[in-house]
């Protein structure tokens, strides 16, 4: 990097700050902290939708995958994630935006309390925080790893240019600051990618070589749709995981839906980002393909900073380099936001009766300083993610956040829909417990007596199938529905956006005490 390079990355950083300084006037409550008031048009939201998904990991876990395997890369990442947000835009985006429209919550996790009991609620909670807490973290350490690559500033420096640069935008102007920087991010990365796209085909010889490199004897096997350990049940087991995940099922997301209008902007949200999902990645994907006949690297994972470096001119690097970044600013500032949702209207209330009595200016500054404690935790356990504990970034997002999140997620989605209303406490309390068990038993305990490990794929498969049978046998056998749990599904079921058919049932009294404090 020279100057222009360093010019045009301070440049973002400063553009990144003045959009939260300019959001902070557009939020005066919780609800505009937290959902945006519900008055975010659905093409910002779809948008945002589809970089909160992001992180610098693409560009180094994923380089590492794409300069190893190929196309598989894709096959078994970017593509079931469209699918499984295509699936969710029908299935989830109109039930989470009547969670906020209806029964008037600023988190997720806020209508289980009425839909299950507290317990439930303050389990998922607790778990999913811990959890998320992990996978921000990896991704603190991938941005870092590519900064360190490119100016040789060391990997605890990194994270903290970035962790506090992001601290101050998304605390100052909450989910609206998240979605208007991801749209600038959205901007940059576009021309970022293309570049890096443009300058790869100029050096293999032209646009023909999207169609001819692949006989080259470096990417023997690269065009092979599943190899290595990303094979058929991989992909399956990839797909449920991120239809859950990636509508809702680790919060953030969830939130874009909520921050819509009606109902059917959530939906057409959910359309937008499935399309980019599919479309886009493939653009940022078919450099990391073809590096192996570029470059030569033992270390697979800064295959794509490395190809960076050697092929773009000095502010085009820049450039890049700001596009890494922004993925994972998006990424790590909207989970920061779901979480300081999650604990300040969900833990907090059940553990103080204080916070039971905020009223909006307190609870407001709950919120600021919660997700400020939220990025510093997340920052502390970026510098152990190498760690022989945690193992290297790629293993901690695959394997922990996708083991994981099953147990986490299916209560909280399946939930929502009428076909589960005799799944209670009771289902859904089993199902994340046991799962949860599964994946340290089949990841740790089982992996160390089995010759060779037990393969990836049913490291991260097997513990969400595990909760979902359990959820669904227990719900059949000890059915659970009541007509108060009947009446929230009869609120969010309801695809009828007027006030008609939302009047037709009271909303429980629980959920509209929060909302009449918001």
């Amino acid at each position: 990097m020279n100057s222009l390079d360093w010019t045009v990355l301070i440049g973002y950083f400063g553009v990144m700050v003045a959009i939260g300084v300019w959001s902070h006037k557009r939020v005066e409550s919780v609800s505009d902290f937290f959902t945006a008031g519900g008055k975010m048009p659905w093409w910002l939201s779809g948008i945002s939708h589809h970089m909160s998904g992001y992180s610098a990991v693409m560009f180094t876990g994923y380089a590492a995958i794409a300069y190893t395997y190929g196309v598989t890369s894709y096959v078994t990442w970017s593509f079931p994630i469209a699918i499984g947000i295509a699936i969710g835009a029908r299935l989830f985006a109109p039930r989470l935006n009547r969670v906020r429209s209806r029964l008037h919550v600023s988190s997720p996790l806020e209508y289980l309390k009425n839909r299950y009991n507290l317990p439930t609620q303050q389990a998922l909670a607790w778990s999913g925080v811990l959890l998320k807490i992990v996978d921000v973290g990896a991704k603190w350490a991938a941005i870092a790893t590519l900064l360190a690559v490119f100016t040789g500033v060391s990997l605890n420096m990194g994270i903290l240019i970035t962790g506090v640069v992001t601290a101050v935008y998304c605390t100052v102007g909450g989910l609206w600051a998240d979605a208007l920087t991801e749209l600038g991010q959205f901007i940059i990365q576009f021309i970022a990618g293309i570049a890096m796209l443009v300058a790869v085909l100029a050096e293999l010889g032209g646009f023909s070589s999207l169609w001819t490199v692949w006989d080259e004897p470096e990417l023997n096997g690269h065009t092979e749709p599943l190899a290595g350990p990303y094979m058929m049940v991989f992909l399956i087991a990839y797909l449920f995981i991120k239809t859950f995940e990636y509508n809702g099922g680790m919060w953030n997301q969830a939130q874009r839906y909520m921050a819509t209008d009606s109902a059917k902007s959530a939906q057409r949200s959910g359309q937008l980002s499935a399309i980019l999902w599919l479309i886009w990645p493939l653009v940022l994907f078919f450099p990391m393909w073809v590096a192996p006949v570029l470059i030569k690297t033992d270390t697979p994972s800064d295959s794509y900073a490395l190809m960076a470096e050697q092929l773009l001119p000095h502010g085009l690097l820049g450039l890049v380099i700001v596009g890494f970044f922004s993925h994972t600013m998006a990424m790590c500032s909207s989970d920061a936001n779901a979480i300081a949702a999650v604990v300040t209207r969900d833990i907090m209330p059940a553990v103080s009766r204080k916070a039971r009595q905020w009223d909006n200016r307190a609870g407001l500054a709950a919120a600021r300083l919660t997700t400020l404690l939220f990025l510093g935790l997340s920052m502390a356990i970026a510098t152990q993610v190498n760690s022989d504990f945690f193992g290297d970034i790629i293993t901690v997002v695959i394997k922990w956040v996708a083991g994981l999140m099953g147990p986490i997620a299916i209560p909280l989605m399946l939930g929502l829909l009428p076909w589960f209303r005799k799944c209670g406490p009771t289902a859904a309390l089993i199902s994340w417990g046991v799962g949860l068990v599964t994946f340290w038993l089949v990841n740790y305990p089982i992996t160390w007596n089995v010759d060779g490990g037990v393969p990836l794929q049913y490291q991260v498969s097997i513990p969400l199938a595990v909760s979902l049978v359990l959820y669904i046998v227990i719900g059949y056998i000890k059915p659970e529905d009541t007509p108060e749990r009947d009446a929230v599904l009869h609120f969010i079921n309801n695809d009828d956006d007027g006030s008609a058919g939302a009047a037709a049932v009271q909303v429980p009294a629980p959920v509209a005490a929060k909302g009449a404090d918001d």
